[in-house]
């Protein structure tokens, strides 16, 4: 942002420059003055109390004076008013703290990355020009990638820049250059991976694990809300609005058909996206539709303290009967402290809650092929729930703990930064095993309910053990 004409002292060789229209202005106040002084003087020489009210003002004069001489005295520290040297404005704070810009010198050399979107015209030397004056600052242009648009070209760089280079004095060089619409933020060494390696890469992702679809999607847009909604009402049974086939781009959002024939909605209010961006988003879906249904198939078998071999593995919609079968075993308290609302209304989730489309679940079977435990992660817009099921009979053996674990270090792994649990203050179950993950934990009433978020950091999470190191038995 360049800063406005008035906050700076303008000069010409080294002098201030004075204008003739500041000397009018001088000399009209000077004459006003001199009219109010004499009307003053008018007032008190011929009114009836002039004495009196003379004396009033002589004594609210000296009592400012004196209060204005305490206060410099004890504000010692502020700036003289002589001083004219230049400081940061709270606006130009602001940038800089919006930005992740630190006011601190940098170290010479230094250089840091950027990623930028700008808008330039569809023209013979529009680009040029604005490579022109990203060499002049000692810009290094990393990559580039154009979006030809009816009413431009968005070109979209990855650069790096001299640490010196405010982002302010980026975006002001790259308007002067031709560029209007211009989006700057910070990227790191992931973003210098090329764009078609990172699209085959989350294509390989979203292959091999079909609730790998809305992470991959959300790597490829960048910060974007993504919400799946299912072609019926997990409620009412009713249908719900559904997207065309070949999808719909509307500016900052973006819909697509899901698979199973709901719809998958893409919101990036921040930046508006491009064709391109809308192709490579509804080729990722219609990759995850041609493959189907599709989990993980690995596994762990553990052995409980008392002896009881049990399994956690992935569970999807295949294993809706037997969830159904596990709460019908659960009491209503149980039901009630999971579901928050009435118990008959439990199997109507399982089929929403247990797709991979809305997240991942975990189950636990018996040696008999019995599930007696479900742990769900659950993506909800750009926030990420944990929820548990642990039937009456095995519940208290650690069985809730490991499931958390593993669902905590499942969210650490798709990039989420925080967690949360929705539970009741007596659910003491629950309540200790998120105290017992080690992380950093905020509790809000809501409506009655207890939520309970766990903020993650990769580091936090290693140091808290939550590699799975036989935290609920002995593995086999």
């Amino acid at each position: 942002m360049t800063p406005d004409i008035s906050d700076v002292t303008r000069a010409k060789h080294g002098r201030p420059v004075h204008h003739w229209r500041r000397d009018v202005i001088e000399l009209a106040a000077l004459f006003t003055a001199v009219a109010v002084a004499d009307a003053v003087a008018n007032v008190i020489g011929h009114g009836p109390d002039g004495t009196a009210l003379l004396g009033i003002s002589a004594a609210v004069l000296v009592a400012t004076a004196g209060f204005h001489t305490w206060w410099a005295r004890r504000h010692g520290h502020a700036p003289p008013e002589t001083d004219t040297g230049t400081r940061p404005t709270d606006a130009a704070a602001r940038e800089a703290g919006s930005t992740g810009e630190s006011t601190e010198a940098p170290e010479a050399g230094a250089t840091v990355l950027w990623r930028m979107r700008t808008t330039v015209k569809d023209e013979p030397g529009s680009l040029a020009a604005l490579c022109t004056a990203l060499a002049q600052r000692r810009v290094d242009i990393l990559s580039l990638q154009t979006h030809p648009l009816a009413e431009g070209t968005v070109d979209e760089f990855l650069l790096r820049v001299p640490a010196a280079l405010a982002a302010s004095d980026l975006t002001h060089a790259v308007s002067r250059a031709g560029g209007r619409g211009t989006w700057i933020e910070r990227a790191d060494a992931h973003d210098l991976v090329d764009a078609p390696t990172r699209v085959l890469g989350l294509a390989t992702r979203t292959a091999l694990d079909a609730a790998e679809l809305p992470l991959a999607l959300r790597q490829l847009l960048g910060r974007c809300t993504i919400r799946s909604l299912p072609a019926t009402s997990p409620t009412s049974g009713r249908a719900q609005e559904s997207a065309p086939v070949e999808g719909a781009l509307e500016d900052t959002v973006m819909r697509l058909r899901a698979p199973e024939g709901g719809v998958i909605t893409v919101e990036r209010p921040y930046l508006p996206f491009t064709p391109t961006e809308f192709a490579r988003a509804r080729a990722l879906v219609e990759l995850d539709a041609r493959l189907g249904p599709r989990i993980p198939h690995s596994q762990d078998v553990l052995t409980l303290p008392e002896g009881n071999a049990i399994t956690v593995r992935r569970a999807d919609v295949s294993d809706v009967e037997a969830a159904k079968a596990m709460q019908q075993r659960c009491s209503p308290r149980t039901l009630s402290m999971r579901y928050h609302g009435p118990v008959g209304d439990a199997d109507r989730y399982l089929n929403h809650l247990l797709s991979p489309r809305f997240g991942r679940t975990l189950a636990v079977q018996t040696a008999s092929g019995r599930v007696v435990g479900l742990g769900h992660l659950l993506w909800d817009g750009d926030e990420t729930e944990i929820a548990l099921l642990v039937e009456d009979e095995w519940q208290r053996r650690g069985i809730g703990a490991e499931l958390l674990g593993r669902l905590v270090t499942m969210a650490v792994e798709a990039g989420c930064e925080s967690v949360y649990a929705v539970t009741q203050a007596s659910n003491t179950g629950m309540v200790a095993a998120m105290r017992g993950l080690g992380l950093p934990l905020d509790y809000q009433i809501e409506e009655g309910t207890l939520v309970i978020t766990a903020r993650l950091d990769a580091a936090a999470v290693a140091a808290s053990q939550l590699s799975h190191d036989a935290p609920c038995g002995e593995r086999e």
